[in-house]
């Protein structure tokens, strides 16, 4: 039976379903009183603060001014286009998201401020408290934080929230969102999506740490950033404390008159995926203390004994077998409905027998980023791509059908790759810049990857500058898949049609896609679109499929220089049927490989 007649059959059955809303165990069980209430910042803990997840009043406007009545109610942080929201309605471009909640400030706090924080919200907002402005935040994928003190007042208070998203129609980040969902390219969701939460700090305060391992010097680099609101003035020669313990012992402490400490490190443990080594760490400054980790590793890249390039952990030769991760939820869609949903991916992805995963032009909340660490999850990380609208000839089948041709075109022009507007150029840059800062102290990061498949690719070598002046400690993958300009760590490859290949470079060979085989489980898929790279209908068809891939073709490869591989995916994705897991993660379609590392 031919593949369209098979899928005709199921249709006609009734076991094709378009449309189907999934959930996943956790958004079924989802209490609304209490969702992700977890600390979201976990390398930067203080034991004051307030989750404000829950139900906030909300409305969709077409007017720029303050409503007077809401629709109802949504809860957050899940965006309104998904249907753990309560909302499940789409934000148009043109239209007006607003927010809205009481809090309740029993007493404001002398020499004290009321930070408020927002881990992401989509795309551009205003905050008001008292319906007065106090902040703003441009960018769906990043966090924020406003200074509410001023604005506040004993008793209940009004926090309000004005979002507008544009998704593709303008050149702002969006990764894989879509109004027009379909294929390869997922709902558009916006609004808060990320958890809201407040805390009260002391009026000089930690504001960002930036930790550095330095393996050859056995120590640790610690930066400290202090509050915008510091005045050198009023407090001289501030005390910075440091303690550092390996489990429950106290290994080692330090005192300093300057933010910047480089603390020595005897006998320290590497991190790796077989052992996630976290230290603990504890840091205070006048009256602010702060918990905080970190952990102890190198990447990069250095010959091996046959003179081949290949990707070193820790000094020694590491192949890197990792997962293609979008971050969706059937339920959530951008959110996870908890903290064990999150876990749940990772631990699965590792007992398949992967030791790495690339998050796919997204940026998901901290905590995610910390369950790497701590269970040993490698993370290539995708900077999130903007843009106008994409020639689909030109960045799609052209270096699919003639890759060698794409190798050769400069991504200078522009015009061809959707980035005429310089303001996005430039937003974009500067999005970069404040992504790899964001997560540079995460020990489980080891790649940063710029572009994919030149969706919004512009000058990918000075990208590649910008961010290695920023951190040098890990490598990047400047032109994932094609549009290569020469300089990045790796030769990377997507191939999802031609026989796979790798011979020696100059430098490491990585398929960054492949794969891709989908296989379509009824009661548990999104819609009766089946998109994938080749299909199969049945589990038993698919599972073979994909062993002999890894046993005949991956093994074989690593010898002649193969480095590291981003098999598509780990879940389905609405109409993608390509993943291990359905898209509820209620169905694992394969058995474990065991990759030798």
């Amino acid at each position: 039976m031919k593949i369209k007649d098979a899928i005709r059959t199921l249709l006609f059955k009734g076991k094709l379903q378009n449309n189907n809303q999934l959930y996943t165990i956790w958004g079924e069980k989802l209490d609304p009183e209490h969702v992700l209430e977890e600390y979201p910042r976990p390398q930067l803990i203080r034991d004051n603060f307030t989750i404000l997840n829950g139900y906030w009043k909300y409305c969709i406007t077409k007017e720029l001014t303050m409503p007077a009545h809401f629709d109802g109610e949504i809860l957050v942080p899940f965006s309104p286009e998904s249907v753990l929201s309560g909302v499940n309605r789409q934000l148009k471009p043109g239209e007006i998201l607003w927010y809205e909640r009481s809090l309740t400030i029993n007493k404001k706090q002398r020499d004290k401020h009321c930070i408020l924080h927002f881990g992401a919200v989509d795309q551009r907002c205003e905050v008001f408290i008292n319906h007065k402005k106090v902040g703003g935040h441009s960018g769906g994928y990043l966090p924020f934080s406003v200074d509410i003190t001023k604005k506040l007042k004993d008793g209940t208070n009004l926090l309000s929230l004005k979002v507008a998203d544009d998704s593709e129609t303008s050149y702002h980040s969006r990764g894989k969102q879509k109004l027009a969902r379909g294929g390869m390219f997922y709902t558009a969701q916006s609004g808060i999506w990320q958890t809201v939460w407040m805390e009260w700090v002391p009026d000089l305060y930690i504001n960002l740490l930036k930790i550095t391992p330095k393996i050859e010097d056995s120590a640790i680099l610690i930066e400290i950033n202090l509050n915008n609101n510091f005045n050198s003035e009023k407090v001289e020669d501030p005390l910075f404390q440091i303690y550092i313990y390996e489990e429950e012992k106290l290994i080692q402490s330090m005192d300093s008159r300057i933010p910047v400490m480089t603390v020595p490190l005897k006998n320290f443990k590497y991190w790796s995926p077989e052992n996630p080594f976290l230290y603990t760490m504890i840091l205070t400054v006048g009256k602010d203390r702060v918990k905080s980790y970190f952990a102890m590793r190198k990447i990069e890249i250095k010959k091996d004994k046959n003179n081949i390039a290949r990707i070193y952990l820790n000094n020694e030769p590491y192949f890197q077998n990792g997962l293609l991760d979008q971050g969706y939820w059937p339920d959530g869609l951008y959110t996870a409905p908890s903290d064990e949903a999150m876990i749940f991916d990772i631990q699965k992805a590792k007992e398949l027998g992967f030791n790495m995963l690339r998050k796919h032009i997204k940026i998901e909340p901290l905590r995610w980023y910390y369950h790497c660490d701590r269970m040993g999850m490698l993370v290539w990380q995708d900077i999130v791509n903007g843009g106008e609208d994409y020639n689909t000839l030109f960045v799609g089948y052209l270096p699919t059908l003639f890759p060698k041709l794409a190798a050769h075109i400069k991504d200078k022009h522009y015009y061809l790759f959707g980035r005429r507007n310089e303001a996005g150029r430039q937003e974009w840059s500067v999005e970069c810049r404040e992504t790899v800062k964001h997560l540079y102290n995460s020990p489980s990061i080891v790649v940063w990857v710029p572009f994919n498949e030149g969706w919004g690719q512009f000058d990918a070598v000075k990208a590649y500058e910008l961010i290695k002046e920023i951190d040098s400690t890990r490598l990047i993958d400047h032109a994932s898949g094609w549009f290569d300009q020469g300089i990045g760590d790796f030769e990377s490859i997507h191939n999802y049609f031609h026989p796979l290949q790798s011979s020696y470079k100059k430098r490491p060979i990585i398929f960054s896609e492949f794969g891709g085989y989908a296989c379509y489980i009824a009661e548990h898929s999104y819609s009766w679109q089946v998109y994938g790279y080749r299909i199969y209908l049945t589990k038993e068809d698919f599972d073979e499929a994909y062993q002999k891939l890894y046993r005949k073709e991956i093994e074989k490869l690593k010898i002649s220089g193969l480095s590291a591989v981003v098999y598509t995916q780990l879940t389905d994705v609405e109409d993608e049927v390509n993943g291990l897991l359905t898209y509820d993660r209620k169905v694992c379609k394969v058995n474990t490989i065991n990759i030798s590392h």
